[in-house]
């Protein structure tokens, strides 16, 4: 008798399931609308087959209901394999699955069984739209999903159809495709309220024309970067969405390619979880990949690094004055004034970690009509009370908005004159740049004295070039011990120390903290080397910075995947030593050697740390989706390039450093199948099952 296999798929709006037999062949698929449950919350009987009232009931007496059609039990099945949205931790108890996948693996997993060649996927669903490409020179998908907007997806279909009184599975009958009617395509509420406020002035035909039009873009829009230069080519279309002709009909006119519709697509996710379990099963008994331990001691660097931040952020020494500062003006200047600093950027994300505190902030920032469209830094800046500074210092460059937001904070607090703003040029090649920055120090310096009303001793900034270069010299032994080992600490937790950006550069506790970390991770290296190689895991390049209210999707990426982050970009300490007798033409050199003044530099080093550290990925969390200077769409485009000119393949999250509310909820599902393609890559297979004779980690 044939082995047989059930994919799951459940999905925000739909559950699909498949039946396959070990040869390939579809016994038995089903697509059905899911249904919020009628009945409150219950107590549990225990008898979940016999009742269904909760969520994960209704789930189980679907499930079974489908099998008993079939024909099947659980029993007769050789593996499950689920996907989708809607697979929770509790799922297990209520359907006895062999593997958890990613949509986008099931997908593609689906599209190759009848396309083996295949290599363009768009899937559009009720929740989210994908696009899947395979990529010869990395050999492996890469793919991108959409975001936060239900604009693209089939809800926003769905809503549409029910405002218009027309059927969705008819819309694509009922479309006028000559028509010119055009529609919002950057957001689904504003889309399906102008197509309401037009329905009695343009014929429906047009409106669905203009609606399905406006669909079509969106998917591109959301995910057709990685269509990019492809014309021609063949793509398939597939999910709920793909049983729409009209979006069909359109994505062919913008794209100048053929797309598909398969006969399966409704169900080809989970056609692409059975096609899995199918693997699952001859893979069944293989080596797992085991979990990356660390070595426990408590890193006595990181206490360190607690007590200063504390000791810096909540001193009330009046005999000091207080300057505030951006992540970018020279620390060493400042802790040469003994001044006490207050790094703005950094004081919001220490302020971020308190929920509650940072929605009232946004609240308060709000009223003052700073909205969405600010950088959350900014508006949490704007929403909180910060203690009265004698100065305030910042910098032209990365971030124009955050040097509008300095200027009313300063406005705000009654010292409009006391704000110096350091110019910046744009790129590190720009003529002069190293003049123009130090002889804007010298104004800066210059500046502070007559507000501080005492001179800057020339030893005192000597001394703290010395300091900064011995605790930069340290760092950089840090660096080099991380990239040339197994993964030594949790980047989850590294990302956070930001050495790049810490305003105790200048001081002897800095050396401290760098000495004793460079200590720890030596001792580490030696522990981790008994255990494993340098080859053995997965190791990804952290870029930017994380979500500062939750460690949730890092610690997702370390724990759940098994995909070590072996070093972080805030950390990275590229720039030549000072000079102590020369200080501010090698505080300006040094300002622009960072990287994050200049985005093609920052690439630049990021090209040249990938072979020296073997970095098998990389990722780039863009705060502000897409709009913040130091992650925007430029620099993601450029990164992503770049980076496949060298076989690596880059995960952009999206999302927002410090506002919780907005997270996408599509962030997890990209994680997942970005190590689902690196797992392929390096073992022959999603799953993480170690080849025969393969290094186990």
């Amino acid at each position: 008798m044939k082995k047989k296999y059930l994919g799951i798929d459940i999905g925000s709006t739909t559950f699909k399931a498949v039946v396959m037999t070990e040869d390939g062949e579809i016994l038995k698929t089903t697509y059905q609308r899911t249904q919020p449950v009628d009945s409150g919350r219950l107590a549990c009987t225990g008898r979940c087959s016999g009742c269904g009232n909760c969520s994960m009931g209704a789930v189980k007496r679907t499930t079974d209901d489908f099998l008993t059609s079939a024909g099947l039990k659980a029993e007769d099945l050789s593996a499950i394999v689920v996907t989708g949205s809607q697979i929770v931790e509790d799922t297990k108890r209520f359907i006895p699955f062999d593997f958890q996948v990613s949509e986008v693996s099931a997908h593609v997993a689906g599209a190759r069984h009848f396309y083996p060649d295949v290599d363009a996927i768009i899937d559009c669903g009720g929740q989210d739209s994908k696009c899947m490409v395979y990529n010869p020179d990395m050999q492996m998908w890469t793919s991108m999903m959409s975001g936060v907007c239900a604009a693209g997806t089939g809800s926003y279909l769905d809503s549409v159809a029910a405002k218009l009184g027309v059927p969705v599975e008819e819309v694509a009958d009922r479309v006028d495709y000559a028509s010119k009617t055009e529609f919002s395509s950057v957001c689904a509420v504003l889309s399906a309220t102008s197509i309401n406020k037009f329905k009695n002035r343009i014929p429906i035909g047009e409106l669905l024309a203009g609606a399905c039009k406006a669909q079509a873009r969106t998917i591109l829009n959301s995910v057709g970067q990685l269509l990019l230069h492809r014309p021609g080519r063949r793509i398939l279309f597939q999910g709920g969405v793909a049983s729409n002709g009209a979006v069909a009909h359109y994505l062919r006119e913008l794209t100048g390619s053929e797309i598909v519709i398969p006969e399966h697509h409704q169900v080809m996710g989970a056609l692409g979880a059975a096609v899995l379990a199918r693997e699952y099963d001859r893979l069944r008994g293989g080596s797992v990949l085991e979990k990356v331990q660390y070595e426990p001691t408590r890193q006595k660097s990181v206490a360190l690094r607690i007590n200063c931040t504390k000791r810096d952020f909540f001193s009330r020494d009046k005999s000091k004055p207080l300057v505030w500062r951006n992540l970018f003006f020279p620390t060493e200047i400042l802790n040469a004034f003994d001044c006490r600093i207050r790094t703005l950027e950094t004081y919001a994300a220490l302020f971020g970690r308190r929920a509650q505190t940072v929605k009232e902030a946004l609240g308060h920032a709000a009223q003052k009509g700073y909205d969405q469209q600010t950088c959350s830094f900014l508006r949490i800046l704007e929403g909180m009370q910060l203690e009265q500074p004698d100065f305030a210092v910042s910098t032209s460059q990365p971030c124009q908005q955050a040097e509008r937001v300095f200027e009313d904070l300063v406005r705000d607090y009654g010292i409009p004159e006391r704000l110096f703003s350091l110019h910046t040029p744009i790129s590190s090649r720009t003529p002069n740049a190293v003049e123009v920055i130090a002889d804007g120090l010298a104004e800066a310096i210059y500046q502070m004295e007559k507000a501080f009303g005492r001179r800057l001793d020339p030893g005192r900034l000597e001394e703290a070039c010395v300091l900064s270069n011995e605790a930069a010299e340290y760092g950089r032994k840090c660096n080099e011990l991380r990239w040339t080992s197994p993964p030594l600490i949790r980047g989850s937790e590294a990302v956070y120390n930001a050495a790049v950006f810490s305003q105790l550069w200048g001081t002897k506790e800095f050396v401290e903290i760098q000495k004793q970390l460079l200590e720890e991770l030596r001792m580490k290296k030696e522990w981790a080397e008994k255990r494993y190689s340098i080859d053995d895991t997965h190791r990804l390049l952290w870029l930017h910075l994380p979500p500062f209210y939750d460690t949730h999707h890092l610690d997702y990426l370390e724990d759940q995947c098994n995909a070590p982050i072996v070093f972080e970009e805030t950390n990275f300490i590229g720039w030549d030593a000072l000079d102590p007798k020369d200080p501010l033409r090698s505080l300006a050199a040094k300002l622009l050697q960072t990287g994050f003044l200049d985005p093609a530099l920052r690439i630049e080093y990021v090209k040249k740390a990938v072979p020296a550290a073997k970095f098998t990925g990389c990722v780039l969390y863009t705060h502000g989706f897409g709009r913040c200077s130091l992650a925007d769409r430029s620099f993601s485009k450029h990164l992503r390039e770049s980076l496949e000119e060298i076989g690596v393949p880059l995960l952009t999250l999206e999302g927002d450093c410090m506002d919780a509310s907005i997270d996408p909820c599509s962030t997890v599902t990209k994680i997942a199948s970005f190590v689902e393609a690196l797992n392929l890559k390096k073992h022959g297979n999603l799953f993480g099952m170690v080849r025969p004779g393969a290094p186990r980690a």
